[in-house]
């Protein structure tokens, strides 16, 4: 991948033809419980979390295992059908799975960078974004505990990019009419159901 571009969501743009068949299996599963563009709930703001409890750390595992089996660095709760304000990424394959819940984009660069952003809710697609390359968010932990999260580049970039998601924003929002209507092409092409939004 050049490094002019980031997917996302997917550690790679397809990477399922250098897959092992376990590996392979178990990321076409998890793909089939992600939302897929079309789904309202990928259009709706999700709900803030007021109860943390032993409900709320297992649908943090869950969408940590996932997102890990998926072979995505990101994923927010709307894209399994849950309206709660959580999301989990990891962008070092080998690191924790950080999750953050009720998270606000406190702070934010003036300096921007483009790069193209891909996601599991749109197969295929592809996008240039413009995003700040410093961000300062405040959330909570899993246990309520208040929390405060520094972020650079990449980091960054999966955090807003999930925020996003809990805004019912998608990063066909943040493009060029131009790559959104290829986006919208590739989509039709890519999705058996029809798309409620117009590109």
């Amino acid at each position: 991948m050049a490094a002019d571009q980031v997917d996302v969501e997917v550690a790679e743009e397809d990477p399922a033809p250098r897959l092992d068949p376990e590996t392979r299996a178990r990321r076409e599963a998890a793909l089939k419980l992600v939302r897929k563009y079309g789904d309202p709930v990928l259009r709706s703001r999700a709900l803030e979390i007021e109860r943390f409890d032993d409900a709320l750390r297992e649908e943090i595992r869950r969408m940590g295992q996932l997102m890990h089996d998926s072979l995505g660095i990101g994923l927010a709760a709307t894209q399994i059908g849950v309206m709660h304000r959580v999301l989990v990424y990891r962008v070092e394959s080998d690191g924790p799975i950080a999750a953050l819940v009720n998270p606000v984009l406190e702070w934010a660069s003036e300096e921007q960078e483009p790069l193209d952003e891909g996601c599991l809710s749109l197969p295929g697609v592809l996008v240039e974004v413009d995003r700040p390359v410093h961000v300062r968010v405040t959330a909570q932990d899993e246990r309520g505990e208040d929390i405060v999260v520094e972020a650079s580049g990449l980091e960054a970039r999966v955090i807003q990019h999930e925020l996003d998601h809990l805004d019912g924003t998608l990063i066909v929002d943040r493009t060029s009419r131009d790559q959104r209507k290829q986006a919208m092409r590739t989509l039709r092409e890519t999705l058996p159901a029809p798309l409620g939004d117009a590109a």
